[in-house]
């Protein structure tokens, strides 16, 4: 079985395998209805499991609502090592946007809805993802208000770890001034670099930085510099951005994501990948470029 990255303590009581799933690929085309091919989600996820991620990533809008049926029926009863990590703060639109939704009825009713197609008492970790009116980000806003709402469920014990997404560093500071925060959702990878200062902020305050879009905006010569070091590793340019990830920091816990098997498969063993210094430093060239 590969390390899969090593494990990284959310909040201190939940450990995860770095080397996540995330499950918005499950969902149809434009994360809108159910899986392509249902039996090959179901498989995908059980591998996954099988092969020791610990860490799933998902949201109840995604589908929406499908997602979290196809988890449920792959995995349920959960695994005990098991963490799902859900978002609440948007809601699918009929003309397939993601408008946020964070009144304290939104959020509730979110939060319910993920316990229930789930399957579960009580949510591991939510995400409060922010954005504005057409799903924009990032936004500037006060958090204190929706994320004192998923404090206040928290209280209640309908989940037990909170983290953000979509937010600066100041915003991070705020909901750490309303509830604990064990893990920070933004976009980040070798070619979009915005949160810098964010990742090691997270990693000095033992926070997990979670990004997404690992392969995502990159120009045509960035992609042929990352095609180059790929290359010279015998190895996918997925898999060699995603090892720069898991070196880019130690609170970093990734969560790509497919629908394939052998996608799967080979977006794991990117965690067995060492990157020496000569490519590590090509690869720095690419935040550049």
């Amino acid at each position: 079985m590969a390390n899969l990255g090593g494990t990284y303590s959310l909040g201190g009581e939940l450990p995860v395998t770095r080397m996540g799933y995330g499950a918005m690929q499950l969902a149809g085309p434009g994360v809108w209805g159910p899986p392509r091919d249902h039996d090959a989600a179901v498989a995908v996820l059980r591998e996954a499991v099988e092969r020791g991620v610990t860490h799933i990533d998902t949201s109840d809008y995604y589908g929406p609502h499908t997602v979290n049926a196809v988890i449920k029926e792959a995995l349920h009863p959960y695994p005990e090592p098991l963490v799902i990590v859900t978002k609440v703060g948007a809601r699918r639109s009929e003309d397939k946007g993601w408008p946020a939704a964070l009144s304290a009825e939104e959020l509730t009713q979110a939060v319910h809805d993920n316990l229930r197609n789930l399957g579960v008492d009580a949510l591991d970790v939510v995400n409060l993802r922010l954005s504005d009116a057409t799903g924009g980000y990032p936004v500037a806003m006060s958090l204190a208000e929706p994320f004192g709402v998923l404090a206040d469920l928290r209280e209640q014990g309908l989940i037990r770890h909170l983290g953000v997404s979509h937010v600066t560093a100041e915003q991070l500071d705020e909901a750490k001034s309303i509830a604990p925060v064990v893990c920070v959702q933004n976009q980040y990878n070798l070619a979009h670099r915005e949160s810098d200062d964010l990742v090691d902020k997270c990693a000095a305050e033992g926070i997990a930085f979670v990004p997404y879009f690992p392969l995502g905006g990159f120009s045509p010569l960035q992609s042929g510099l990352l095609d180059d070091c790929a290359a010279r590793l015998g190895a996918t340019p997925m898999q060699v951005a995603l090892a720069w990830l898991l070196q880019r920091s130690p609170s970093m816990l990734l969560i790509p994501g497919t629908s394939s098997p052998a996608h799967l498969r080979e977006n794991l063993a990117a965690a067995e990948l060492d990157l020496p210094a000569d490519v590590l430093a090509d690869l720095d060239r690419i935040g550049a470029a």
